[in-house]
């Protein structure tokens, strides 16, 4: 009889925690069921507007995740639980995360940033943060630059972002620019028909554009040749160590003097100042 009694008791309040758990379980498949949904939408919309894969699934967990936080506030509030606090506590905890991680946060962004515009790529040669080689790899955190000399440099993307992105590889072509020296007495003319044929020869200087061989300067020494041939960046190095090679065999070859300054060859003369 005591049984019935409890059983009379308690069973609206068993059925209604029953069905308070029912609902909980409904209201948690439905609100997976509209985070997935969200989430592939959004998906294929970055999809469609061509955005990076690796932006896509960060963007994509990130709502993930504030979304399931949403969701379980949720339920809790359905059960009666109050989410004020709660809410609040996880402001706080945000706050202080954002607070200590400020600068990673700001390199997160920022590499969001360099995915979505594109001001290099993985292979371009670029001069980024005072740093200058090739780009071997773009984080959402860091971007990696192998120098010229073969040294790794890690650099935050916050700073390559807020400062001057030069990239050398984003056109077809790149100029080498090297000067030659020719001394007082030396037809400038003709050191320039003499030059303009090797220079074509190095290899990978390019046809078109054609290599620039013309005056540049006049100075104590005598005139001042600008050499200027094209080329693509990979080839930079190597054209501009040739170049420099023909310069010093032709001009060799031609029996051009050196470009003393006059008061050298005076004292080398023995010649009274």
């Amino acid at each position: 009889m005591n049984i019935q009694l409890w059983w009379a008791a308690t069973a609206p309040l068993v059925v209604a925690v029953g069905l308070k758990i029912v609902g909980a379980v409904i209201l948690y498949m439905i609100g997976r069921w509209l985070i997935s949904l969200s989430i592939g939408l959004l998906s294929r919309l970055l999809t469609a507007r061509n955005f990076d894969a690796t932006l896509q699934r960060y963007i994509a967990n990130i709502l993930s995740v504030a979304l399931n936080i949403v969701l379980v506030v949720a339920i809790l509030g359905y059960f009666g639980v109050e989410t004020t606090s709660f809410a609040a506590l996880l402001a706080g905890l945000g706050l202080a995360i954002g607070a200590a991680w400020s600068g990673l946060l700001s390199n997160f962004a920022a590499g969001a940033f360099l995915i979505m515009f594109r001001p290099y790529k993985v292979g371009d040669y670029v001069m980024a943060a005072s740093t200058e080689g090739t780009v071997a790899e773009i984080g959402l955190f860091n971007t990696t630059i192998v120098t010229p000399d073969n040294i790794m440099v890690i650099v935050g993307n916050a700073k390559v972002s807020g400062d001057i992105i030069k990239n050398f590889s984003a056109h077809a072509y790149r100029r080498v620019d090297r000067t030659a020296q020719l001394a007082f007495g030396v037809d400038p003319l003709e050191a320039i028909a003499r030059l303009k044929p090797e220079l074509a020869g190095i290899a990978n200087v390019l046809k078109d554009p054609a290599p620039d061989v013309e005056i540049l300067d006049f100075n104590e020494r005598g005139t001042q040749l600008a050499v200027r041939p094209y080329c693509h960046t990979s080839h930079y190095w190597q054209v501009y160590f040739d170049t420099n090679r023909v310069i010093a065999a032709t001009f060799g070859a031609a029996g051009y003097p050196p470009p003393y300054l006059i008061e050298e060859l005076r004292r080398g003369s023995g010649s009274a100042p």
